[in-house]
This record gives C-alpha cells, structure tokens and sequence, in this order.
C-alpha cells in the first residue's frame, strides 16, 4: 500500500533578532563540514547530501563516527579545532551534546562554541539543554528533530489498541530518554493509563549495556504492560535486535517512535518522520548557514509538517493483532 500522509504538525517558531555577523562568512565553496555519525551513515546524511547537490552546494566532508558511544568525542572536538571546518553535522543527542555542550554549561571550554553546528536525529533539543529555545536557538547550535511530539505518538497507540499499561525502556544517563518518559508521565492524568518503566544497566562508568536485556522486557510484560514503547533513545537504536524480539517472544506489541525501529527493527507499528526527510531538513538550515551566512542562533530548529504511520503486517498477523480497518485507510503497510 501507497504511504500516504497521516497526520500534519505546524512547525512554530520565528526567526530570532540579529545576534552578530559571527557566522555571516558566506561564500560560492566547496565548503568544508566536519560529519559526526553515531553508528555509520544512514539515509539521513543521504538526504542531507542530496539536498546540498540539489541546491548545487558543494562541500567536502571530514567523516567521523563516535561508533555508538562517547569516547572518540573529546578527540573529535580538538579535531574540529584544528582543521577549523565551516560547519560540524553531528547525529544524535549524545554525539551533540558532546560536541556543543548544555547551552548554560558554567565551562564551555571542552566544546564547539563558534564554529555553525546543524544537529540531526535529536529528540528534544530543549529539555536535552542543547539550546534555549526551539524558536530561538540563541547560539552556534541549530537542527533539525525528527520525532513526532509525544502526545501525538501515544494516541496514534492507542487509535490502534487501548493503552492500559504502557512499557518502557530507556537510558538513564540520555537527557533526552529522561525528558519524554517525564513527558509521558504527564500525560497519564488525561490519557488514563499506567507506566511500566525500567532503565538499561549501565556498567561500572555509568555507561549503558545490553546485559539483560531479555530479563528487563520480561518484567515489563510480567507487569502487565500491553504496550513496549520504543521512543527515541539512542542507546535503544542500537538494540532493536534484541529488544523486538524479546517483545515479540513475550507477545508485547511495540510501537516505534523512529523509523529505523519498524524499518530495520521489526516493531508493530511506528509514526515516524522519514530519516531521508530530517537530512532533507537539516540541510536546508545548513544552506542558510553556508550560503546566505545567517548565524545559527537565528535559525529556527524545525520538526517536519508530514509524519508517516507504518505498520508492519507479518508481526501483526504473528501476534494476532491486526489493525483498525479504517487505518488502513491512511497508513503504510509493511508486508514483508
């Protein structure tokens, strides 16, 4: 079936006052950008690229990955210092904030505070501390978030089952995961339903493990939880193949709130923004950056208008769970 758009979202938010001409060094290129990636390329940097040849920008790129973790950042940072690129793309929440630091961080030092950053695949720039403001980033720091607002995730769940319990597995240590399980909380009172939440261990430097995995879903169903979130975690991201199948062997439908967790992961059911689209976005900001010379604090971040609700048939038929006819009407479905 043809995906079709499913639900639209005003992205809100004015262009700031004039912050200084710190960024304003536009010129025709190539243009340099350092590229920070979490877990190797995915269609988001394809969309990023393909919008900067569309828009006939041409740049060269000094490609990192943090390979899943926060280790490589602080070298990558006096990297960045001494190449001096025209703009570092960084993935995630974890890989920018490592970058850019908290926007009232009391030291800045062991950050990127001059050099233009374009964020992709972050959540919750706000609550993360990434910025002040989505309206007005106020700093170096600008972006694209890809997810769609929680409140809108919860009830597209519950339009295809009832919330009675709803699970969820996060990282403790990701501002971000942190942010929307306390956005999700408030959202209990009106929406009636109760939470099951647990964390992924972490090891002895407080860094997130996939030790237990199994046995942490396990408690979550024993709970009575009749839905497993997968909300935007990126530490999660990276388990989807030990987290949908242990679900899934508990008879626990999941509900992704990225698209690589239906896509690659295999989950029941996802509103997502399209990865290719987020690149999309994000470049267009570095466009501004790179070609008119506007600051980033006067770029807005953006999320994107469309969301995308997709829903995978074989789990479905699996788990004996099938959707509302009507969805059917309005989604895409994965058959295979």
């Amino acid at each position: 079936m043809r995906r079709r758009s499913f639900l639209q979202l005003a992205a809100g938010g004015t262009a700031a006052l004039a912050a200084g001409g710190a960024f304003a060094q536009a010129r025709n290129g190539p243009f340099k950008i350092y590229r920070i990636t979490y877990r190797g390329r995915t269609e988001v940097e394809d969309g990023f690229d393909d919008y900067l040849a569309a828009n006939k920008v041409e740049a060269t790129f000094i490609e990192r990955d943090a390979d899943r973790g926060k280790a490589k950042l602080s070298d990558f940072v006096a990297e960045i210092r001494q190449l001096k690129p025209d703009l570092v793309y960084t993935w995630g929440t974890p890989v920018t904030l490592g970058v850019a630091g908290r926007f009232d961080a009391a030291d800045k030092a062991a950050f990127i505070t001059e050099t233009p950053i374009v964020f992709t695949l972050v959540a919750a720039p706000v609550n993360a501390g990434i910025v002040p403001s989505l309206a007005d980033p106020g700093r170096n720091v600008t972006g694209a978030v890809h997810v769609v607002p929680t409140a809108i995730q919860l009830r597209a769940m519950s339009s295809y089952r009832p919330i009675e319990k709803l699970g969820i597995l996060y990282t403790q240590t990701e501002q971000n995961s942190v942010a929307i399980v306390e956005e999700v909380k408030a959202l209990q009172p009106t929406m009636k339903f109760e939470l099951v939440a647990r964390q992924f261990r972490v090891d002895s430097a407080g860094r997130p493990i996939a030790d237990g995995i199994e046995e942490l879903i396990a408690e979550i169903k024993g709970a009575g939880a009749n839905w497993l979130y997968l909300l935007p975690d990126t530490f999660l991201g990276t388990q989807y193949k030990r987290v949908v199948p242990a679900a899934l062997k508990e008879k626990l439908p999941t509900f992704g709130a990225a698209e690589l967790a239906i896509r690659e992961g295999g989950a029941l059911v996802a509103l997502v923004t399209r990865y290719y689209s987020v690149g999309q976005l994000a470049a267009s900001k570095a466009v501004k950056i790179l070609r008119q010379g506007i600051p980033p604090a006067q770029i807005p971040i953006e999320s994107l208008k469309r969301f995308s609700l997709i829903i995978n048939m074989p789990v479905a038929k699996e788990l004996d769970l099938y959707p509302p006819i009507e969805m059917l009407n309005y989604a895409e479905v994965l058959t295979g």
